[in-house]
């Protein structure tokens, strides 16, 4: 059987202009609370038509990223005070514009809502839990399959929890928890802590102890705080 060649669909022009706008917004190219060059010259700036420049604005302005004034500039609106989810996962697909500190932050977030939907997700789909976690036994010691395996255990645990707000919440920094997990699985230490966590989590659903697993991922939330804080 001839297997189906994996076809490269091109970017649309106003999807690139969206994206280059939105990295300029996001590396400090145009600050919050700045205009947007006139809209003749920001379309020679990128190449673009005049259409298709007023269409990628709409799109920032319908996420909030910036403010379409009738006969005024186009000013950058502030993201960190009036953003939303659509915005988080825009930060966190672009890492290198990531401070440290809003990492961490992150961090703290996971820290805070993952003892949460782990206790609703013991609750609600005990025995659904238990089915994904014996796949985490024995995985291949290697960063790269801790950081995917982890951040599909987050998700599917959130799923697990019925409560879908969790779920768009950690949506929005997953791809940022999988590069991140890149680095903190570098070590074999990180690996081997992550390992018994599974082990563990994966007794206290099948003894239907569901303080035990909120504690118990409270503690490895908190570790991998400071070892981020640590760096």
């Amino acid at each position: 059987m001839v297997s189906q060649p994996e076809w490269v669909i091109p970017k649309k022009p106003t999807d690139l202009a969206e994206q280059q706008l939105l990295s300029a917004i996001l590396n400090g190219s145009f600050p919050i609370g700045s205009s947007l060059p006139p809209e003749r010259e920001l379309a020679q700036l990128l190449g673009i038509t005049r259409p298709t420049l007023r269409e990628a604005l709409q799109r920032l302005s319908r996420d909030g990223w910036i403010q379409i004034r009738q006969g005024k500039s186009t000013i950058i609106r502030d993201y960190w005070k009036d953003g939303n989810l659509i915005m988080l996962n825009a930060l966190s697909n672009q890492p290198e514009v990531l401070t440290p500190a809003f990492i961490a932050s992150l961090l703290e977030v996971r820290a805070a809502i993952a003892p949460v939907y782990t206790r609703l997700a013991c609750t609600r789909n005990r025995e659904q839990a238990i089915a994904f976690l014996e796949g985490f036994i024995n995985l291949p010691d290697d960063p790269v399959t801790y950081a995917q395996a982890d951040q599909e255990l987050h998700h599917q645990l959130t799923l697990l929890s019925d409560n879908a707000i969790f779920t768009l919440i950690y949506n929005g920094f997953r791809q940022l928890s999988y590069q991140e997990g890149l680095d903190y699985f570098a070590s074999p230490q990180a690996r081997k802590h992550s390992q018994a966590f599974y082990r563990g989590l994966l007794d206290d659903f099948r003894n239907n102890d569901p303080d035990n697993a909120a504690a118990r991922t409270a503690k490895v939330m908190k570790d991998s705080l400071d070892y981020w804080n640590n760096l």
